[in-house]
């Protein structure tokens, strides 16, 4: 991926190193929902999902260290800052060409753990993004889980990620976050997992849409840079996910789609660089 001469976002908080005390996480649910978190730990679940529905913020930080980065992570966190820059252009262009606005969010670099306002989170959470406080929060060690643990290495694969969490923001603008949420609320938990898939689904064609035009806009594709990103909406489908943890897939609890199904709708946004073309709550047939 073409991304030295990039422009840097201006929208990255750089927490790492910062350790707070005195967090807790209270649930309404008990040891229930205490599972269901872990189980979401695991699978790499969009946090959100448990902690708006369930969970509730413990007491406040009572003080944080902070120690500076790794040089190490260095050009990687400026990596990040390029990626997020080019998904601002991107979608500050599609948003000005249907006559609105693009509200840009902020990404939070973090290590180990994290307080955002949809609660408490663990890195081994994966990256994630929170409506309610509109950022998207990653550790950069997910980057090396996806090549040493998944086998997905690249620099676009790890831009892949990037722009799946950015499109879960394009849907929190578009209202259409609020509208899953209010109908997860009225189904039963099979059917608001079938919910939850669209949506993700949906996240991983916005994010193909985004590589279309910044490759038309700006030539950022290098030779085996879209190989790379399928190979990690391989490596993180869900009957992947399952198989390797557990040995069987359920398909009922899928959350983010089957490896195929993830690769499919990423394709259809890279293809068609179509909004519409990414309405998965349409499709017959994911």
């Amino acid at each position: 991926m073409k991304w030295q001469t990039g422009r840097r976002s201006g929208n990255v908080e750089d927490r790492r190193g910062m350790r707070s005390a005195g967090i807790g996480v209270k649930t309404g649910g008990g040891l229930g929902m205490v599972v269901m978190v872990l189980l979401a730990l695991y699978f790499g679940v969009d946090p959100s999902v448990f902690l708006q529905s369930g969970l509730q913020q413990g007491p406040a930080d009572t003080g944080s260290t902070q120690a500076p980065p790794a040089p190490g992570e260095d050009p990687l966190a400026e990596f990040v800052a390029v990626v997020l820059g080019d998904t601002e252009d991107t979608w500050r262009t599609l948003f000005q060409a249907a006559g609105g606005r693009y509200e840009e969010p902020r990404l939070v670099l973090f290590s180990d753990a994290v307080q955002s306002a949809c609660g408490y989170a663990q890195a081994a959470m994966g990256p994630f993004y929170c409506p309610a406080d509109r950022k998207v929060y990653i550790d950069l060690s997910f980057y090396r889980d996806l090549r040493e643990r998944h086998d997905a290495p690249g620099d676009f694969a790890q831009a892949y990620v990037i722009a799946h969490e950015v499109g879960h923001h394009v849907q929190n603008l578009l209202g259409i976050a609020d509208q899953v949420q209010r109908r997860r609320a009225q189904v039963d938990q099979e059917a608001g997992n079938r919910l939850q898939v669209r949506m993700e689904l949906q996240a991983d064609c916005f994010a193909g849409l985004w590589a279309h035009h910044a490759d038309r806009s700006r030539g950022i594709l290098e030779q085996g840079d879209v190989e790379e990103a399928l190979n990690a909406a391989t490596a993180i489908g869900d009957d992947r996910l399952q198989r390797r943890a557990q040995g069987y897939v359920v398909p009922e609890s899928f959350t983010h789609g089957s490896s195929a199904q993830r690769v499919r709708w990423f394709e259809r946004g890279f293809d068609t660089g179509e909004v519409e073309a990414c309405d998965t709550f349409k499709a017959r047939e994911l």
